[in-house]
């Protein structure tokens, strides 16, 4: 059994100078759910999932790419991609965002 987990995600936001920072807020045997901040001008290039995924932008502004079809970031965006969906992102400005993995 998972204990409960709770975080304030804005207080956990470290933005490097370049690059991306992660830190694991909980990992199950079914779930996975990271913090993501990312520099300004970084991006992750295009790579799939072998699990279902869920972003949610908790700060900044940047471009998401999820099967060729471009989607704004801004705070609040949520983004659901089935398993193997394509996908990649950069950061207009630092770019904090919770990656949520489910399945197996």
């Amino acid at each position: 059994m998972v204990k409960s987990v709770i975080q304030d995600l804005e207080k956990m936001m470290e933005f490097p100078r370049e690059g991306i920072f992660s830190k694991v807020l909980v990992k199950t045997n079914i779930s996975n759910h990271t913090l993501f901040c990312m520099a300004k001008g970084s991006d992750m290039s295009e790579h799939t999932s072998t699990r279902e995924a869920a972003v949610t932008v908790l700060k900044g502004t940047g471009t998401f790419i999820l099967r060729r079809k471009k989607i704004k970031m801004k705070p609040g965006v949520f983004i659901f991609m089935p398993k193997n969906a394509p996908h990649s992102l950069s950061a207009d400005e630092d770019l904090a965002i919770l990656l949520s993995l489910s399945g197996r």
